[in-house]
């Protein structure tokens, strides 16, 4: 059953890996702050409520699960290898800002390393088109989103 990669049991499996690393680890790191040190800080008017987050992560890791199993079944070629190292990083990254704003508590860091995150993504995208369009089109909400917590972000700094 798993012998062909065009097999659809593999969407299921790529889609609980990535929501396993970035909503299972990430939310480790989330849940530690999110109640205590982060309900402290001023936060913009146009910060969602704390319930909003939990839901579009989810669909968006669903959505990035989706994209980089389109890629990975796709014809192997020294670009999708690149694509799939480039997917793994951004998602190491997004992982990486949740430790670095939650985790350990520190806002500059995060914003610094957001900057990395936004990168990485649009590289991600830009290596996801040239293999599977629709495989890119599905990481533009995610990128559409750390933009807007990367504005949450600044806002936080400044406002912290």
């Amino acid at each position: 059953m798993l012998k062909s990669k065009n097999s659809i049991i593999w969407l299921p499996i790529f889609i609980i890996i990535t929501l396993s690393i970035g909503s299972g680890l990430g939310s480790y790191f989330t849940f530690m702050s999110v109640e205590t040190w982060y309900q402290t800080l001023n936060k913009p008017s146009f910060n969602p409520p704390d319930w909003v987050f939990g839901p579009v992560w989810t669909i968006l890791y669903i959505m990035m699960g989706t994209s980089i199993w389109m890629v990975w079944k796709s014809e192997d070629n020294k670009i999708r290898s690149l694509a799939i190292k480039l997917f793994w990083i951004q998602l190491f990254l997004n992982v990486l800002w949740t430790y670095l704003f939650f985790g350990i508590q520190n806002i500059t860091l995060g914003l610094i390393e957001i900057f990395f995150l936004i990168f990485f993504i649009f590289l991600n995208i830009i290596y996801f088109y040239r293999i599977n369009k629709i495989a890119s089109y599905l990481l533009v909400p995610y990128i559409i989103w750390v933009l807007y917590a990367s504005i949450l972000t600044y806002n936080i700094w400044v406002l912290n």
